[in-house]
């Protein structure tokens, strides 16, 4: 295991990059995590450079698509800082951000605390711990100058590509008794749509929210009251530049919103 010097120099080289919007080969040796452990341990010191305390997380990979597009072979957990909360209707700087894609998300923000223990939560324990479903879009990029070839170790450390986040308002509807699976979101940006589906967030999105607790759980941490989950991209990630404005109507369960500058 890195020693904790290890761990924070690795935390503080991801966070300065992040921070000044630059891109780098990869960690040095000596601080590479070998792990989805040590990737973690990176991550979480993350969050201390944070002035807020932390608004939710992010699961990235939870489908095929999304897979491919950082090259893993599953879904992974990152932490979403205030500080990149964008609101709806808001606007995000492309500043430094070369992975350029917007992901439309299902979000949820949790009602009650789901502490670590020793077996794991069902989906049903996980949902009666819910308090709202939110429409969200999530803008993710890498530290890492080559993204594809960094492995899911730094990628993890790398906060799981987390960067930017906007949420939208809470669903007004009885959204427990939709089937999220077959929700399809309609995405319109540059006078084109394209339609999202439930059941490409890991085969629905209460299971990627539940994989999220358990995940939490297995390392020890606790998915606190209050935080919001966004459960990965619903649809392939959309390509953005300069200039664009992306909408997405999530039906019954609201709209949200976000361009691009």
């Amino acid at each position: 295991m890195l020693d904790k010097n290890a761990i924070a120099a690795a935390s503080k080289t991801l966070h300065d990059h992040w921070r000044a919007g630059t891109k780098f080969a990869g960690l040095d040796e000596k601080l590479r995590p070998r792990d989805r452990i040590e990737g973690y341990a990176i991550q979480a010191g993350i969050e201390q450079y944070s002035s807020d305390s932390l608004f939710g997380w992010k699961i990235a990979a939870t489908s095929e698509a999304g897979q491919k597009h950082i090259n893993v072979d599953g879904p992974m957990a990152g932490r979403i800082l205030a500080e990149t909360v964008i609101s709806d209707g808001g606007t995000a700087s492309m500043a430094g951000n070369e992975m350029r894609v917007a992901e439309p998300e299902f979000a949820f923000r949790m009602r009650v605390d789901l502490p670590a223990r020793t077996t794991p939560y069902t989906v049903q324990q996980v949902l009666d711990a819910v308090d709202t479903l939110h429409p969200a879009i999530e803008i993710p990029d890498s530290r890492f100058a080559d993204f594809v070839g960094a492995g899911a170790a730094q990628i993890i450390a790398d906060n799981a590509c987390a960067h930017l986040f906007v949420l939208g308002p809470p669903a007004v509807v009885d959204w427990r008794s939709l089937d999220l699976v077959e929700e399809r979101p309609v995405i319109t940006m540059r006078g084109q749509q394209f339609t999202g589906h439930g059941k490409n967030v890991l085969g629905d999105p209460r299971i990627a929210l539940t994989w999220l607790a358990n995940e939490l759980r297995q390392l020890g941490v606790t998915l606190k009251a209050g935080r919001v989950v966004t459960t990965g991209t619903c649809h392939p990630p959309l390509p953005i530049q300069s200039g664009d404005f992306c909408a997405v109507d999530f039906g019954a369960l609201g709209k949200v919103s976000v361009g691009f500058s």
